[in-house]
């Protein structure tokens, strides 16, 4: 058993426990079990597709290998957006590798996430600082969705008299890099924005419009001068976004300085890879005054129980899982692994290291610009930063580029475009002119290498930047590896403990699965380098779409949406676009269950829809009366169903068929949410279920880590007369023939964590696949069963079982204890755990899900901490304190050495249970003041 992947993936890996569990939930068996929990006339007739068996450890890491030798990763100077970088090794090996970072969730549980947090409150502050602005959040998915992003906040932000007016126009400057303006495209039409598409210095503005977006430097590599537009843009009421390169920005005047409201853009090379497309951290900065506005998340500095400094995630109610049907953004994960990156990146390097480094890049593109005048080239532009952009023969520069193991960008037959960057050679600048003079026949030139910057004086950077402590005090790796470790050390992962969070499936992220996003060929592949030098990656890429189209019973899938959020936008998208082609694109009702999770509605908000809620009955399960009454009513409108299966309250709904056919025969179409998708997987599926459209949670689901925030990914499948609609790309070509514009600025999303899922899928074969799936309904029923004496289970199916999580029943707790479900999360911190899902989808209730790589010596562990501090409830209740060791939870480890004006003892407070002292983890900030931070807002790390 242990010579495969499943048996070191599973927890569960002997039958002494397992039976001990089926005896706990009272049945004989786990097919008894799984025949009790799945309705019959859902269950698959036949295995999966797919082999049987899967590869071992050691097979797959020799596999995936040579796939990332089939990638030939020449020197690239594309650039438009990604760019080859220095990642520093201490922070790829102290961060990135290293699970207690990429294994943690997202930051909901400040009090034990204080390292993470800082780590994102430091990227903050360093984007701030660079673009001139005021605050800014911890950041996005990527540079075409936050400038999407933008364009939806100036949109939000139109005063009432426009609004009024019906102000739908946005000026888009044309030197726009193109996979920007595609997901503006997508994003802007279900709103009705009309996208103004002009030259920025030959535009007047007419008053119709509420914002303007322009790049900076522009996608040709013109360094622009936008102060005189922006105020032109003012003067009409509109407001101005600027697609900022974060590097450039050490040169350049920070747009803040020159009147832009709104920063956005990548910070993929401030030390992270290119990893063929994503993922990347993209970032948005902006004025005080639109704090509200904002999207994403923002950290912000509060203080804990006792006045100390503690950090938290600041105005949480602008996120759309909150805000549902109101949403104005679509934010769910993020990239904030790649953002702590680039915090430490910045740490590290400082404002003189990111100098240093723009200036390489500009004195390269410098020196390359002198020689190419010299010999008779003409330039786009003579003010640059690290962008060139030549008239010349693309197919002959193309062809001895090859030769010289250098690729370029060619936007057109008779251009050349190159981009510079900090790991430039003065050896590459040589061999770069030598392939010019070579195309032009005549030999190369000695060229004296340029040594001061050319940008324009009225554009360079007068004002200092990253001029905090954090950033000027970190410049040895011994000393950065240590506040890398200090950190770490405030903040529970997977690493720690088991993080039962329903819904959010936090299972084992293997690091057979992990370790290939450090080899080269993987990381260091541009998605705009030709076909022929990313065979390893299509190969996967293909196979991977294939498999979970094959999971998922459907037939094809689009990898391109970086997060679940993204992915239920685009499958909505794709429906959409389906009725369009059918001459229905009137339908736009989409009905959502009031249990659905907070990004459906979102979602369907963001893609222009009508939302309508369907009821559900007293055990949680969809009304399905009310479902058919709405169905038929809405009939010549119904644009789809979006449905959670099992539902969000852990459940197999029995009449799940029922509800797909009342959905089609109205006309409409079944989008099914996969955030659930680790209980149907090999048992059921969505195209067998009848469903149109499955989007996935890659990082739930197919063992991504979540890596505290983001990136996560989420691909769509879609069934047959789907396929034609999945999303394109404008350079790349993907998708369907009659494909939606892109989602995501890159052909396939994040694509560097695609092994990950590709290894999961490849060495659990169908058979493990299967097992996952039992396993994770196994421990979650055990759970359930085990701990009914003490916590009712919510919500259960028709014979009493739950699906793959459970909800616990705390909503007495404050009548019986004068104690909320919030100090029961806090209390388990001292415990050493991560609270499971707190208030959701039922107020003041716990939802668990313990997946499948828990083993059950761990669950026991959180069980018997969920009873004992039950005790601890019913004690403090008994004695009539106010003063308990419940709602003082947690208890940092300077509060016990200090005084004690508690009733109850030290011991009690840090060890209540005998296991605790073996592995304890000390909270490093008590009970944050939310309400401080908010008050208070600071978004910035000024130590």
């Amino acid at each position: 058993m242990f010579d495969k992947f499943s048996g070191r993936h599973i927890g569960v890996n002997n039958e002494k426990d397992l039976k001990a569990m089926l005896d706990v939930i009272g049945v004989g068996s786990v097919d008894e079990l799984i025949a009790q929990v799945i309705p019959q006339s859902i269950r698959l007739k036949k295995p999966l597709a797919l082999p049987a068996e899967g590869m071992s450890e050691y097979e797959f890491a020799a596999h995936i290998r040579e796939l990332a030798d089939r990638n030939r990763t020449l020197r690239s100077f594309i650039g438009m957006g990604w760019y080859p970088c220095a990642v520093p090794a201490a922070v790829s090996r102290n961060v990135f590798e290293n699970p207690a970072w990429y294994t943690s969730y997202t930051p909901y549980q400040a009090e034990i996430s204080q390292g993470r947090l800082e780590a994102l409150l430091n990227f903050q502050t360093a984007l701030i600082s660079l673009t001139g602005m005021e605050i800014g959040n911890c950041s996005l998915l990527d540079e075409g969705t936050a400038t999407a992003e933008a364009m939806l906040m100036m949109y939000a932000l139109r005063s009432r008299e426009a609004v009024k007016e019906g102000r739908n126009q946005l000026f888009v400057d044309r030197n726009l890099f193109p996979q920007t303006l595609d997901v503006l495209l997508t994003r802007s039409e279900p709103f009705g924005i009309e996208l103004i598409i002009d030259e920025y210095d030959e535009y007047e503005f007419t008053g119709r419009e509420f914002g303007a977006i322009v790049q900076y430097p522009a996608a040709d590599g013109t360094v622009r001068d936008y102060a005189d537009f922006t105020a032109a843009a003012h003067a009409k009421g509109a407001l101005v976004t600027a697609v900022a390169d974060p590097l450039a920005l050490a040169l350049l005047k920070a747009p803040g300085e020159w009147g832009a409201d709104i920063a956005v853009g990548s910070t993929q090379r401030l030390g992270t890879p290119m990893g063929f497309g994503g993922p990347s951290a993209g970032y948005m900065t902006t004025r005080e005054a639109f704090k509200r506005n904002m999207p994403g998340r923002i950290i912000g500095v509060s203080v804990d129980r006792l006045g100390n400094k503690a950090l938290r995630m600041a105005l949480q109610m602008r996120e759309q899982h909150i805000k549902r049907e109101r949403a104005t953004s679509n934010i769910c994960t993020a990239s904030a692994l790649m953002a702590s990156m680039v915090g430490f990146y910045c740490v590290y390097n400082g404002p003189e290291g990111l100098l240093r480094a723009a200036m390489t890049a500009h004195l390269a593109a410098a020196t390359v610009a002198r020689a190419l005048e010299a010999l008779d080239y003409k330039l786009s532009s003579k003010e640059f930063f690290d962008t060139l952009e030549v008239e010349a023969e693309a197919a002959v520069v193309q062809s001895l580029a090859l030769d010289k193991g250098i690729n370029f960008f060619y936007p057109s037959e008779e251009r050349v475009r190159m981009s510079f960057d900090e790991v430039t050679t003065p050896e590459e600048v040589e061999t770069v002119i030598g392939i010019f003079a070579a195309a032009k026949g005549k030999k190369t030139k000695a060229v004296k290498a340029v040594t001061e910057s050319c940008i324009p004086v009225a554009l360079r950077r007068q004002s200092a930047f990253l001029q905090e402590p954090v950033f000027n005090r970190y410049r040895s790796e011994s000393a950065l590896m240590r506040y890398i470790k200090r950190l770490e050390l405030r903040d529970i992962s997977l690493a720690n403990s088991m993080i039962s969070l329903g819904s959010c499936t936090m299972k084992l992220n293997a690091a057979v699965l992990m370790q290939p996003l450090s080899l080269a060929g993987f990381q260091n592949m541009h998605p705009y380098a030709p076909a022929d030098q990313a065979e390893g990656y299509l190969t996967m890429i293909a196979e991977l779409e294939h498999d979970l189209a094959t999971i998922t019973g459907l037939a094809a899938c689009s990898l391109q949406p970086n997060s679940g959020a993204a992915g239920e936008y685009s499958g909505l998208m794709v429906i959409r676009a389906y009725h369009q082609s059918r001459g229905q694109g009137y339908r736009n009702v989409v009905l959502i269950p009031a249990s659905a999770h907070g990004t459906n509605p979102a979602s369907a908000a963001m893609a222009g829809m009508k939302i309508v809620t369907v009821a559900c009955d007293e055990r949680g399960n969809i009304d399905v009366d009310d479902l058919k009454a709405k169905a038929r009513e809405c009939s010549s409108e119904l644009c789809a169903l979006m449905v959670t299966y099992p539902s969000t309250h852990g459940v197999f709904e029995s009449r799940i068929r029922e509800i797909v056919d009342a959905v089609h025969d109205a006309g409409g179409l079944v989008y099914m949410d996969g955030a659930n998708m680790n209980a149907q997987v090999g048992l059921t599926n969505p195209g067998y279920i009848g469903a149109d459209v499955c989007h996935l949670n890659l990082h739930k689901t197919f063992a991504m880590p979540h890596g505290g925030g983001g990136p996560g990914v989420g691909p769509i499948c879609v069934a047959e007369p789907l396929k034609a609609f999945l999303p394109t790309h404008p350079i790349v070509a993907t998708g369907g023939e009659e494909g939606i514009t892109a989602v995501a600025s890159a052909p396939w999303g994040s694509a560097m964590l695609l092994p990950i899922t590709y290894g999961y899928i490849k060495m659990l074969g169908a058979e493990g696949l299967k097992r996952v799936t039992e396993m994770a309904i196994v421990n979650a029923n055990y759970m359930s069963a085990a701990l009914k004496k003490e916590f009712r289970t919510y919500y259960s199916g028709e014979t009493g079982r739950v699906g793959h999580e459970m909800i616990l029943d705390l909503t007495h707790f404050k009548k019986d204890y004068d104690i909320d479900c919030g100090d029961i999360a806090h209390r388990l911190m001292d415990y050493g755990f991560h609270a499971p899902t707190l208030s959701f989808p039922v107020h003041e209730t716990l939802m668990v899900e313990p997946t499948e790589s828990e083993p059950k010596e761990e669950m026991d562990r959180f069980m018997e901490a969920l009873v004992q501090i039950k005790r601890e409830c019913e004690a403090a209740a008994a004695a009539g304190e106010k003063n308990n060791v419940v709602t003082n939870a947690p208890h940092t480890a300077v509060e016990l050495a200090g005084e004690w004006p508690h009733p109850y003892s030290r011991m009690e407070a840090a060890f209540p249970l005998e296991w605790v002292r073996t592995a304890k983890f000390f909270p490093y900030v008590s009970k944050i003041d939310n309400g401080y931070g908010d008050r208070n807002l600071c978004c910035r790390n000024c130590d």
